[in-house]
């Protein structure tokens, strides 16, 4: 043996005195080559270049290449200005800059794509094409960029599920919309026009030219990706800012668009989201899992643990009622209540840029909140086992639970949803079509509706889960709830609200226009029918009101029904056995004066997202809890307080009474507050300080409770968490 190691030495020591050979003889004949060189000789050449000569020829050639492909430039000039514009209006996103050259890249490859193939199709077909190509993009264009106007967020087709909800708004947003989406729609509509004007004659197919333009396609869209940089395959935080990881996740749409431009985010967008295979078990995530939810749980017992056993319970979600709307003014009820309460005052509601109320729903009563690491709507979920949901743990103490809204039950799949996860049943004013009119968007029909009353209080222990509506969009004395209200002032002011409510009263409106003043105003015209059977005429102007002055008027609708709710508990003997969570969805965005907003909260980061959270019991205890909150707190948080006996780590969020709560609440983009800092992209944005050692573990463990969360509902794993303990018994 030791020979023959001996040998191989040897063999290796003579192959690398060859290969050293080789390298000097190399180097010296390149050394030669150098040497014969003559430096004076190639200087000289190169003086008797002419480079003015040379750049006019450059430029020439240049000029005639133009003249001869004008109709090129033309016609993909629309279809640039489509991408460039769409990053311009969304540039507060402050993500990649927008002369990039990835998304730069992207654009210019599509493009060349469908103009290359266009004009290589014989007579109308390239032109009708292209022309197809166009409508397409410009659509596209419309719907991101007033979706993105309206909510901060670039459209997904993953939102199309949602379509029919947002139906109801769409005039609103149209309305509402940023006015340069309409003056730069205008001037792209121009240009394809022009580009359309010199579209060239192609008399014959060339089925060459459509392979290498296809395979050049092929080519630079499978090379761009390499330009964003190489992708972190650790759980880091950085991972959410890397562009790479951004695009091969690409579950933020907004940072999605920026580093892809419209059509690469279009296109990748609906292959993941309709055409993308499912993936495969990962075998390390499930590990993931299976150590995060059989490991030990520390004991969770507090001295709020059973404060409020076998009470009822009524939780109510405020439709968009801001923390500035809480007024002793605008809302009595509410504010006293939330003064006179356990108040979280540090408390923020998650806004994911589409179905925010429903999200919201669905981190309450499952402890979870939508995927942030994929795309998937909340309510698609509803084939996901819940067993630990508020629902099913107060219904295994003998709760009888039911949901309340104005809503139908398809709307985001309620019906469906709440009975997974283990609601009773959930109630719909227009499900009862009990309803001549829109009377059910005011939310005292959730307590005045005799059907609802019967099912909300019950001599048996009950929890209630009311879903507001009235503080909803519009805001304007037009149409919506605001329209309606201010109707009802004016009918009150008239003394004519009690032949109102018996229904004699046959109320519609006119718009009345001045073209002078390039004004209009709206009439509302009241026909009063007498006890004599003649009728009496009204007509009253209604008069102008800002969004804030409508948002403020729809919320003393909401803080009415809250009124009638505490009143209908006194009447039934409810009210000192009766515990009030009250919490709303997502702070006001849909404002569309954004000012407004700003000027309340003082801030445009997530930080906005802060909203009312407090609970309430008859006995004016008082609390005040200043650590950092979420919607994931509320249920741990309840669950304690009524002594339910459950497992911590089967949620995301903690008990916020416990006194080893610390606070923290993170965001769709993974930035993150603990009460002290901001931090986004990693690092900390609000001129505080933190020590970078501490700053580096939470933001790890952001990371980690998001895979957590995300890597949860991916594997519906709380049917294998049950399935194994039915195996156990």
């Amino acid at each position: 043996m030791i020979s023959v190691k001996k040998e191989v030495k040897n063999k290796n020591k003579k192959k690398k005195k060859n290969k050293i050979k080789k390298i000097k003889i190399s180097i010296q004949k390149k050394l030669k080559k150098i040497k014969n060189i003559d430096i004076k000789k190639e200087i000289k050449k190169l003086k008797k270049i002419n480079y003015k000569e040379e750049l006019k020829k450059l430029s020439v050639k240049v000029i005639e290449l133009l003249k001869k492909y004008y109709y090129v430039i033309l016609m993909a000039l629309p279809l640039i200005l489509i991408d460039i514009i769409t990053r311009i209006l969304g540039q507060k996103i402050n993500f990649y800059s927008i002369v990039g050259l990835v998304p730069n890249l992207f654009t210019l490859t599509w493009i060349f794509l469908i103009l290359g193939i266009s004009l290589s199709i014989q007579k109308k077909r390239g032109k009708i094409l292209y022309i197809t190509f166009f409508i397409l993009s410009f659509i596209l264009f419309l719907v991101n960029n007033i979706y993105y106007s309206m909510t901060d967020s670039f459209f997904g087709f993953s939102l199309l599920g949602l379509a029919s909800e947002g139906s109801a708004y769409f005039t609103d947003a149209l309305l509402n919309c940023n006015i340069w989406v309409y003056i730069t729609a205008v001037i792209i509509i121009l240009t394809f026009i022009l580009g359309l004007k010199y579209y060239p004659k192609v008399e014959k197919t060339n089925k060459k030219n459509i392979l290498y333009v296809f395979i050049i396609f092929l080519i630079v869209h499978t090379i761009t990706p390499i330009f964003l940089g190489k992708a972190n395959d650790d759980l880091e935080w950085s991972t959410l800012r890397n562009p790479r990881n951004i695009y091969i996740n690409f579950n933020d749409s907004n940072k999605s668009m920026m580093i892809s431009g419209i059509y690469e985010y279009s296109f990748r967008d609906f292959y993941i989201t309709y055409l993308k295979a499912k993936k495969t078990t990962n075998e390390e995530e499930l590990t993931f899992l299976e150590e995060e939810y059989f490991k030990e749980e520390e004991n969770y017992s507090n001295s709020y643990t059973g404060k409020y056993q076998d009470k009822n319970l009524i939780i109510i979600q405020l439709e968009g009622l801001d923390s500035w709307m809480l007024t002793e003014e605008d809302t009595p009820t509410l504010y006293k209540m939330m003064n006179n309460s356990i108040n979280f005052t540090n408390h923020y509601s998650y806004y994911n840029g589409g179905g925010s109320t429903f999200n919201s729903e669905f981190a309450v009563n499952t402890g979870f909140i939508t995927p942030l690491s994929y795309t998937q709507n909340a309510y698609t979920f509803n084939k996901n086992s819940f067993p630990y949901s508020l629902a099913n743990l107060f219904k295994d103490r003998g709760y009888l639970v039911n949901a309340f809204h104005m809503n139908t039950s398809e709307y985001y799949s309620r019906g469906v949803n709440y009975k997974n996860w283990g609601y009773d049943n959930y109630y719909g004013l227009q499900d009862l079509k009990e309803y001549d009119d829109d009377s059910y968007i005011l939310d005292r029909e959730l307590i005045l509706n005799e059907t609802f009353n019967e099912k909300m209080f019950s001599e048996e222990k009950f929890v209630d889960y009311i879903i507001a509506y009235s503080s909803h969009l519009p805001f304007s004395t037009t149409s919506g709830v605001c329209k309606k209200l201010v109707t009802e002032d004016i009918i009150k002011e008239l003394g004519l609200y009690e032949q109102y409510q018996n229904g004699n009263l046959n109320i519609s409106y006119k718009t009345e226009s001045s073209l002078l003043e390039d004004t209009s105003k709206t009439i509302l015209k009241i026909e009063e029918t007498l006890e004599d059977g003649t009728t009496r005429d009204y007509e009253v102007e209604i008069p102008e009101m800002t969004e804030e002055e409508c948002a403020r008027r729809q919320a003393k609708e909401t803080d009415y029904m809250v009124e009638l709710l505490l009143q209908n508990l006194e009447n039934k003997g409810l009210i000192d056995n009766t515990i009030i969570a009250v919490f709303t969805d997502h702070y006001l965005y849909t404002l569309t004066d954004q000012t407004i907003i700003e000027g309340y909260k003082g801030t445009s980061n997530n930080l906005i997202n802060k909203t009312p959270f407090f609970i309430w019991s008859n006995s004016s205890e008082t609390k005040e809890v200043k650590q950092v909150t979420s919607q994931l707190n509320i249920l741990p948080t309840l669950l304690n307080l009524f002594g339910l006996e459950y497992h911590p780590n089967y949620y995301i969020g903690e008990d916020a009474l416990n006194n080893n709560y610390e606070g923290i609440v993170f965001f769709s983009d993974y930035s993150w507050y603990d009460g002290k800092v901001y931090v986004d992209g990693g690092q900390v944005t609000n001129d505080k300080y933190l020590d970078p050692l501490v700053l580096e573990d939470k933001n790890y463990y952001i990371n980690y409770i998001i895979r957590k969360n995300d890597l949860t509902l991916k594997y519906n794993y709380f049917k294998t968490i049950k399935e194994n303990k039915n195996k156990t018994i």
